[in-house]
């Protein structure tokens, strides 16, 4: 039984690791999912490196459970290595499972040869293994990880706000009155948040027209209020107004001021929404 359990089973998932690794070098994968596609997109590095540091990790499991037969310390080095795999794993799987939509097969398989290794070789220590895994899955769920999707797909218009926010309350009374479609996005969203921040933006509520031709960026109630103003006179002057066609572009245009809306009231956003709103107009705005 203990050469099954520590050296057929981790020379088993040693193929299995060895396959997959030359299948990506030849540009192709035994897992074709999209969960496997979006896991590599997580990594900060390219993906193959991990193939390569899970084969020698395997490999160095395998070497160490032949060892093991015939010395306790090899025996200890084998289940420091099994369970701090098993940690490793569970840690790559639990963020995967709370960022993307799927998970990869392939990282599966790979920590399910773990646990089926572990189970052969200490029955009495899988259930804190199980608890220990569960444990990684908890904390993690807990942190407030963007998700690795898209939330502005369509053309549309998205407005990024939060219902405690007293200037976001008159851009959506407005359009409740325009009768204006609109997609609420609230600000607590880890990925709007992301969003707001890398753009250098501090105050919501926050425009995104998303049209054929491109992204419009607007900040405040006021600037909001007055685009849509704008268009309903310029639809009561020139009620028939031919557009020229544009082109199509996939480049984010901004208007000229949406960084320097500082003279328009924002409720002020941090790494923590704050619930009260600034009213008055003076709020500074970074400037790039």
């Amino acid at each position: 039984m203990r050469i099954f359990s520590r050296v057929f089973l981790p020379f088993l998932l040693l193929v299995y690791i060895g396959v997959e690794t030359y299948m990506k070098l030849q540009h192709t994968s035994l897992c074709g999912e999209v969960g496997c596609k979006l896991a590599g997109e997580l990594l900060k590095f390219d993906p193959i490196y991990l193939n390569y540091f899970g084969f020698i990790s395997v490999l160095a499991l395998f070497f160490l459970g032949y060892r093991s037969l015939k010395s306790t310390f090899f025996e200890t080095l084998f289940f420091m290595l099994l369970y701090a795999a098993i940690a490793f794993e569970a840690t790559i799987l639990s963020y995967q499972f709370i960022v993307n939509p799927e998970a990869c097969l392939f990282c599966l398989g790979i920590f399910s040869s773990l646990l089926l290794i572990t189970l052969f070789n200490h029955l009495k220590n899988f259930p804190v293994v199980i608890v220990v895994v569960l444990s990684i899955l908890l904390g993690l769920s807990t942190l407030a990880i963007p998700q690795n999707r898209s939330f502005i797909t369509t053309p549309g218009i998205y407005l990024i706000q939060s219902d405690t926010c007293g200037h976001c309350k008159k851009v959506k009374a407005y359009f409740a009155k325009q009768q204006i479609d609109y997609t609420a996005i609230s600000a607590q969203n880890v990925n709007a948040r992301g969003f707001l921040k890398f753009v250098d933006i501090a105050t919501i509520p926050v425009l995104v027209i998303k049209d054929t031709s491109g992204m419009t960026l607007l900040k405040g109630d006021k600037k909001i209020i007055a685009h849509f103003e704008a268009k309903i006179q310029d639809e009561v002057l020139i009620p028939e107004v031919i557009a020229p066609p544009s082109q199509s572009s996939s480049v984010l245009e901004l208007s000229s001021d949406f960084l320097g809306a500082g003279q328009d009231a924002g409720c002020a956003i941090t790494i923590t929404e704050i619930p009260s709103c600034e009213d008055n107009n003076t709020i500074p705005t970074p400037q790039n």
